[in-house]
């Protein structure tokens, strides 16, 4: 039985299964987003997310260890450089995935995993602007709207 075993072994060694997420996620972190299986990408956004979230605060110790992860230099200078840049506010769920249907040759599922903030359709500047205009639900709603009442009736009042 696998009671709570998150990890998707995806018929692979550990080494070819470290090797595989490790490049995986370099290419991710280089081109913002890459087309692969969807088991594939499902077990990268849980192997990327963590070193995402690493690379938000730029120190030494953080670089070495998403390098431990990652083997490669020009990816950790995006990484803590143009990615942590635009990441540095969001309190995590950095990537999407998107299903693209079946696979012709295999009919595998294809999915798109791509970073979150770096797609100009879905997050670009309309939800941006619309943030700020964004209000939460609150249970005392009815009391304010009863004293805004009572003050336009002192303002009819004192008009008299």
């Amino acid at each position: 039985m696998r009671h709570g075993v998150k990890l998707n072994k995806l018929s692979r060694t550990s080494a070819h299964r470290k090797a595989l997420l490790s490049n995986l996620a370099c290419e991710l972190i280089r081109h913002k987003r890459i087309n692969t299986t969807l088991a594939k990408a499902k077990a990268l956004r849980v192997y990327v997310e963590p070193l995402l979230t690493r690379g938000k605060t730029d120190s030494t110790h953080n670089r070495r260890i998403v390098f431990s992860y990652l083997q490669e230099k020009e990816a950790i200078k995006e990484l803590f450089g143009l990615i942590s840049e635009k990441i540095a506010n969001r309190p995590g769920g950095y990537t999407r995935i998107i299903k693209l249907g079946k696979r012709v040759g295999d009919n595998a599922e294809v999915a798109l995993i791509e970073l979150v903030d770096f797609n100009e359709i879905y997050g670009g500047k309309a939800e941006k602007e619309a943030a700020p205009a964004k209000k939460t639900r609150r249970a005392g709603g009815a009391k304010k709207k009863a004293g805004e009442e009572g003050t336009d009736a002192t303002e009819e009042k004192a008009a008299e």
